[in-house]
Parts: structure tokens; sequence; C-alpha cells
């Protein structure tokens, strides 16, 4: 799909405020991502709208819209008529004017999805195993790219403009915690799992660690309100998590900025751990499978756990300990607005989880910072898939607010 958004160049290139446009010859590339941005964040604009907002002129504003009409990425909406002049017509982001393929690589299970350019799933496989392994992951989405591109139509399957993997970065590192054979785990060591996936592909492929992904896809399409520094926690086989500064997904010159799993807390005996070794849902897979319980459930039935009793009521408790003190932890570098606090269980155990954290801080001493409000994430069990999908949405698409920041 040959489109002017196409052209773009990598975030670093796109520095400036997302509410302000330049008039200069050259910087077109960076003005359409700046209207798709903002006619994405606020559903519909009128190019009135888009000039006040940016600071661009209306002849300006006029041939960039007109432009994105015809790559067929904007589509004209009902006109709003006023009480004088001519009637406003507003512009909204047409869903068939790009889609992209997200993949999680989870240590219990991959989900493959696909997103219109909205960020509505249009189809989505998952599968679950006991550790992940190279070959099946690659066999994994070979089958199902095929078998969501045949759903497409050719003019669809032309507008398919990247893929994004989520996966967790040094994963033969946990070969022992996931209880995986360690000789299975080494294959990542020596693969290069996007560049396996490049090779089937005719449209770009990006990483992304899974945590930060999910952080991501909370950004770009969750409900993150007024909040512009947030601290994401994502609660899956291990706990991991992400960082937005002033509105901007913050990576780190590593990509690995926001690794909050490794973050000491204190552990069950007072000790320090690290929050993984305690917020993680392979504790509570340890503590049932301890009591003879088999509870691969955790993995294939994210929504529904049915009822586990105890072992969760105790997981909560222990896991929301530690979950305040990385809050108030991370809130004495940063002053963030708010934890948003998501992960693979059922809405009902995270809003239990939450709550248990906002108890858990009051009991804090905090005196000397100024702590976020703790709220549940809205993107829910699949923000990694999701947010791997939004890795190439953001990079050649988007602006400000949703690319991936490197660092200075």
């Amino acid at each position: 799909m040959e489109t002017a958004t196409a052209r773009h160049g990598s975030p670093e290139a796109n520095e400036s405020l997302i509410h302000r446009g330049t008039n200069q010859s050259g910087m077109r590339d960076h003005n359409e991502r700046l209207v798709l941005s903002l006619v994405r964040q606020h559903g519909s604009l009128a190019k009135s709208d888009i000039a006040r907002m940016t600071g661009l002129s209306a002849q300006t504003v006029s041939v960039i819209m007109r432009e994105l009409e015809e790559e067929s990425l904007l589509v004209r909406q009902a006109p709003l008529r006023g009480k004088i002049g001519q009637p406003s017509i507003p512009m909204a982001l047409n869903p068939e004017g790009a889609f992209f393929i997200g993949l999680k690589i989870g240590r219990r299970s991959a989900e493959l999805v696909l997103i219109d350019f909205l960020g509505q799933v249009r189809a989505m496989l998952q599968h679950s195993y006991r550790y992940p392994a190279p070959r099946e992951t690659v066999e994994f989405v070979t089958s199902g790219m095929k078998a969501m591109r045949g759903e497409l139509t050719p003019a669809q399957d032309k507008r398919i403009a990247g893929l994004g993997i989520a996966m967790p970065f040094e994963l033969w590192n946990w070969a022992d915690t996931a209880g995986a054979p360690r000789d299975v785990m080494d294959e990542w060591r020596h693969r290069d799992i996007r560049t396996d996936i490049q090779a089937q592909c005719d449209f770009p492929v990006y990483l992304q660690n899974d945590a930060t992904s999910a952080c991501g896809a909370e950004l770009v399409f969750g409900q993150t309100g007024a909040a512009r520094d947030f601290v994401y926690f994502y609660i899956g086989a291990f706990a991991g998590g992400g960082i937005v500064l002033n509105g901007r997904l913050f990576g780190g010159p590593t990509g690995n900025a926001g690794a909050l799993g490794s973050m000491p807390v204190p552990g069950p005996d007072g000790k320090p751990t690290q929050l993984i070794d305690v917020a993680s849902i392979a504790m509570l897979e340890k503590t049932l499978n301890a009591r003879g319980v088999e509870a691969s459930y955790l993995w294939t039935s994210p929504e529904d756990w049915g009822e586990i009793g105890a072992a969760l009521d105790e997981w909560i408790a222990s896991a929301s300990q530690a979950l305040a003190y990385a809050i108030v932890a991370a809130s004495s570098v940063i002053d963030f607005e708010a934890a948003v606090i998501d992960g693979w269980m059922p809405k009902a155990v995270r809003q239990r989880l939450v709550e248990a954290v906002v108890t858990a801080i009051g009991a804090i001493d905090g005196e000397g910072l100024k702590l976020p409000a703790v709220r549940e994430g809205s993107v829910g069990i699949h923000a990694r898939a999701l947010g791997g999908a939004s890795l190439p949405l953001s990079e050649r698409f988007l602006i400000g607010s949703t690319t991936i920041s490197r660092g200075a």
C-alpha cells in the first residue's frame, strides 16, 4: 500500500508537540501524522477545528485533508449546520484505511490479532502451551496469517500496513520459572524471531517488550482520560509494565524502560524480592498445583476462572501489597498522575486486585509524595496482542502521544 504516511521516518524525527503543526515546506509527513493523530483522539474533526488546534493555515489543512481522503485514510461525515455560513464537514478515520496484525508471544500462550484503522478486532487466534518454542511459534504465525488474510478482500489485504510482535525480552532467562526445558528456551537466544517472521511478510515487522506493548495499547486504544503521565502494570504469567511520560510511551535507550517486574518489593518473609516473584499469575498457579489443583484454566479461560477460593484470596493479598509498594516507589521518582493495572484475568478479579492495591497503599508511609490515582486498565486480557498491533499503527501513521520514545 503506497500512501503518504508510508513515507514517514522514525519516531525520533517527529519531536514536535502533537498539537502544533508547521507551515514550512518539507514537513508534510509530520503534518499528516498530526492530523491523523488528532482525528483519532477526537473521533472526528472539521478542517476549521484542526486549523485552530494546530496553528496550520486553512489552506494547508485543506490540502492535507484532501490528500488523506484520496488515500482512503479519512472519510467524510454528515455535515454540521450552524446558524450562519456554510455547514462544516467533519472527517473521521476510515476503518478500511489500513489493517495491522499483532502477535503476542507469552510464556503460556500466543495470540494473533488483526485490527482495522480504528483498532477494531477483525480476527483473533489463540494458541496455549506449557512453554513457548520458536519453531512452533513461527508455525502458528504462518498458519494464522494465512487464515486471516484469506478472509480479506484483495483490496483489504494490500492495506495491511505492518505486524507488531509483543514478547518478553530475553525470554530464555525465564526457563526455570516458566518450567520449560532449558534447551528449548535457549533456542530463543539464537533465533531472531522478527527476522523469521519478516521473511514471510510483504510489510514491515516491528518488535517490542510485551508489557511495554500492553502499555502502548492502553495509550492508543484505552481510556486514559486526561492523564499524560502514568505507570502501567500488566499482570500476566509474569508481572511487567510500562511508562507513559508527557503522553508518550517511553521505552528508554534499550526499549526496556518500565521493567517493573524487576522492581524490588518486600517479600512474604519481609526480605526484598522482585515484583515478578509475588504478583505474577504464575505464583497463583504454583499455589494451586501445590494443593493438587490442575490450573491450566488460568491460561485457557482468562475471562472466567470460576471459583478458586482461598488460593485466589491469598494471591490477591500478597500481589496487591507488592504492587502498592511498587507504585509508591515509582512515585518517588516521577509524580505520576495515575497507576493503571491490567492483566490476563477476569474483570472481577482485576477489580478486586485494584481495590486491594488502593487499600494497601493507604497503609504505606507516603509522606512527601504525591501518590497517583490507582485504576483498572481499559483494554483487558488482549492488551499485549493489541499493543503489538499498535506498533505499526503508531510507527507509520501517528505522532506524539502514540509513538515510542527511545530516550534523548
